[in-house]
């Protein structure tokens, strides 16, 4: 088990553990927030930064994850149409509420509740990808299969 790391940073170190997963959490002194800053902190392509994106649909009021690559904006109408309802955006409260993570730090797995998740495809040139941890300093590394497996995420084209 990791020692050192912060509650919810440990909290994705179990979550991992829990599900089998081998993945080591590590915590940085400096922001690992945005896609850019989490890319110089590892020393990795921006495109292999895997960040978590949670929206609200508006007609269900359900979470839904979308797990970006770094640099792509998520087209909503994309993702509205294999829900089958519009999107919203979500704000912190309930994304705290939904995942148990603050934003800037939302992994993708460990969340509070279930959530119906995507991929980016464009993750998947990839050897080797980074997600948050659970705070805005803590990532972890993997690979595209392991990001699929440890969501039962639906790998789709965002953009």
């Amino acid at each position: 088990m990791a020692t050192g790391l912060s509650a919810s940073a440990e909290k994705v170190q179990q979550a991992l553990r829990a599900r089998g997963f081998a993945n080591e959490v590590i915590e940085r002194a400096h922001s690992t927030r945005s896609a850019a800053e989490a890319a110089a902190a590892v020393g990795c392509a921006v495109g292999q930064i895997a960040k978590s994106i949670v929206f609200r649909a508006k007609g269900s009021g359900r979470a839904v994850l979308v797990v970006a690559s770094g640099p792509n904006r998520v087209n909503e109408r994309a993702i509205e149409a294999l829900i089958g309802e519009r999107l919203g955006k979500a704000d912190a409260d309930f994304v705290r509420e939904r995942t148990g993570f603050v934003i800037g730090g939302v992994p993708p797995l460990g969340h509070a509740s279930r959530l119906e998740t995507f991929v980016d495809d464009a993750l998947t040139r990839f050897p080797e990808i980074w997600a948050a941890a659970g705070t805005p300093n803590a990532v972890f590394k993997l690979t595209p299969e392991e990001l699929v497996r440890m969501t039962g995420g639906r790998v789709v084209s965002i953009v």
